[in-house]
């Protein structure tokens, strides 16, 4: 593993031990050349999956995208780390087990969706608003609005 400050190729595993959701192996490493130390994360990858984009351009999946963007509409919302990393291992086995090595953006964002629903509504909105591309204050008022009334039934 290269070490993150020096770029040195080698490290040594000081500490392996699995995550609380037992979806990754947490390893704290030492570097052999400046003797920094650093985490990383293992997880399973069952096999590599291509994203369909809405414009017909195509990539590997990328966990940290689904991570950045759960994290930024969660931002400030008191949410704890681990719930989110339940939410995104969530959406990646949902991903992994429709078995289809392709899977298009829209299909992710609305896991996403799903998932952030129940968890906090307004992290829920902040979310549907960059995905659903919301361009005025009324489209988050009757988006909100239908929030509201689901949360009431």
């Amino acid at each position: 593993m290269r070490c993150p400050f020096c770029a040195h190729d080698d490290s040594q595993v000081k500490d392996s031990r699995p995550t609380e959701d037992n979806t990754a192996i947490r390893r704290r490493r030492q570097c052999d050349s400046c003797g920094a130390r650093f985490t990383t994360f293992e997880r399973v990858q069952l096999r590599e999956i291509t994203v369909v984009k809405s414009d017909g351009s195509r990539e590997s999946f990328d966990r940290s995208k689904i991570e950045q963007s759960v994290a930024l509409a969660c931002r400030k919302r008191g949410i704890g780390q681990e719930r989110l990393d339940q939410l995104v291992s969530g959406v990646q086995r949902q991903i992994e087990t429709l078995g289809d090595p392709e899977i298009e953006a829209k299909a992710i964002g609305q896991m996403v969706m799903d998932g952030l629903r129940g968890l906090d509504s307004v992290a829920y909105i902040r979310f549907a608003s960059v995905y659903r591309e919301f361009a005025e204050a009324k489209d988050f008022e009757e988006f909100a609005g239908n929030v509201r009334d689901a949360g009431q039934e």
